[in-house]
């Protein structure tokens, strides 16, 4: 009997750091990338000019610290209590930047903030059924307020959530199992528009050069 779909929280709270990692300082907040392609493809400049904003799966911490540094007030949500930890623990001196441990489905129900942007680099937005997702999120934004999230491009026939297996983590022996939710990009507009959203610019990046994946990259609106 196959072994059920690891939830997220367990997924990720695997992941510890090898002997030594823990002593390493953090890393240099950079680049603000969609794709995984260091220099290709938009930047922040999608998120516009956000006073507040919140994103889901932060996971380093990097990308909210590098908007934290542009101005904004940004606040993290990672269903990690290890990403967590390490998050704080890294940026405890960094102004404009907080991090809570939580799911984000059952944060966008508990906290009353609304925010001007809320955004997914390859994360949350991933890992959590978008029919329960994509309206938590549109009530949490201000009036005009943007949502953008990217992740890998879907494969041929990648409808809902794939059961993702293989050895995820380096140095794990177990074969772990998780879903994540794919769609091509007219199935994630629609998605959006049902939830709410409006101006819904679902797109797949192409890969530059030879490489053989794109990204999935989706923005929108809230009325």
């Amino acid at each position: 009997m196959s072994r059920p779909p690891l939830t997220p929280a367990e997924y990720w709270d695997l992941y510890k750091p090898h002997r030594g990692e823990g002593a390493q300082p953090a890393p240099e907040p950079g680049r603000f990338e969609w794709t995984q392609f260091p220099g290709h493809g938009p930047g922040p400049e999608l998120l516009g000019a956000p006073r507040t904003v919140l994103e889901l799966g932060p996971g380093e911490g990097t990308d909210a610290v590098h908007l934290a540094r542009r101005g904004a007030q940004v606040t993290g949500v990672d269903f990690s209590a290890f990403q967590t930890e390490r998050a704080r623990r890294w940026w405890a001196d960094e102004p404009g930047v907080t991090f809570n441990h939580a799911d984000v489905c059952d944060f966008l129900v508990t906290e009353a903030t609304e925010y001007d942007a809320i955004y997914s680099m390859w994360g949350a937005v991933w890992f959590t059924d978008p029919e329960q997702l994509l309206p938590l999120v549109a009530k949490r934004l201000a009036p005009e307020g943007v949502f953008v999230f990217s992740h890998a491009e879907p494969g041929p026939d990648a409808y809902g959530p794939q059961r993702m297996h293989g050895k995820w983590l380096e140095g794990r022996q177990r074969e772990l199992t998780v879903l994540r939710w794919q769609y091509p990009p007219e199935m994630w507009a629609d998605l959006l528009k049902r939830s709410g959203f409006t101006d819904v610019d679902a797109r797949v990046v192409p890969p530059p050069g030879d490489e053989a994946l794109g990204t999935l990259l989706v923005r929108a609106v809230v009325a």
